[in-house]
């Protein structure tokens, strides 16, 4: 092959190998924008649900959810770049923002085909949904509702004990073990709190019953 013939050849390969580096780093650039927003949009939606503001969560996961679509697309002709962590994180959030409002409110949890999230990224959300519910059970405590903290505390052990029954390697998991032991520990705390609580409520009552009503 003639120099001028070779030289001519490695410009075009290296011509076409920037433009096609150039695209994957704006994908990459696009999607790691997008992932962010999306978790920021997710923490705002779980601090709405611990409040008490079902709209304003809905209104913040919505936001989090056409992030997330907007990472999903760019990165769809890369898949090496979409294996990189940052999108499965994005989804993990997303994942966690649904399950704990839908947690919260007693309703049927969406899967990850309804939320369009990876396997390992919802069962992740799901694990810190589950640990998430901690805070929320605390204030009811707070407020007295001893009936309604019992309740939010059978969700958690309900999600632990799916979660437990889950082993395989965290290559095909994504770290599950690590945060189901993590609940598990959580779990725990609040179980001790609620148990306290409970009694504490029930001692009450019964003081009040012996002394008999207050004077007015």
């Amino acid at each position: 092959m003639p120099p001028e013939v070779r030289t001519a050849d490695l410009a075009n390969l290296g011509d076409e190998a920037r433009r096609q580096l150039e695209a994957s780093h704006r994908a990459r650039e696009t999607a790691l924008a997008s992932c962010r927003e999306t978790i920021r949009s997710c923490g705002l939606a779980i601090r709405a649900v611990h409040r008490l503001q079902p709209a304003e969560s809905e209104a913040r996961v919505a936001e989090a959810d056409r992030s997330l679509r907007r990472a999903q697309e760019a990165l769809a002709p890369y898949p090496r770049l979409a294996a990189a962590g940052f999108l499965h994180d994005a989804e993990k959030e997303l994942a966690e923002a649904r399950l704990t409002a839908a947690l919260v409110a007693g309703a049927s949890l969406p899967g990850p085909a309804d939320l369009n999230v990876g396997l390992a990224a919802w069962l992740n959300g799901l694990a810190e949904a589950a640990s998430e519910l901690r805070r929320h059970l605390l204030d009811r405590l707070r407020a007295g509702e001893t009936a309604r903290g019992e309740e939010l505390l059978r969700a958690m052990e309900d999600v632990y004990d799916m979660l437990v029954t889950i082993e395989y390697p965290d290559a095909i998991t994504g770290g599950l073990r690590r945060a189901t032991d993590a609940l598990r520990a959580v779990v725990e705390r609040i179980r001790a709190d609620v148990t306290t609580t409970v009694l504490q409520a029930a001692l009450q009552q019964a003081i009040e019953r012996r002394l008999g009503p207050a004077e007015p």
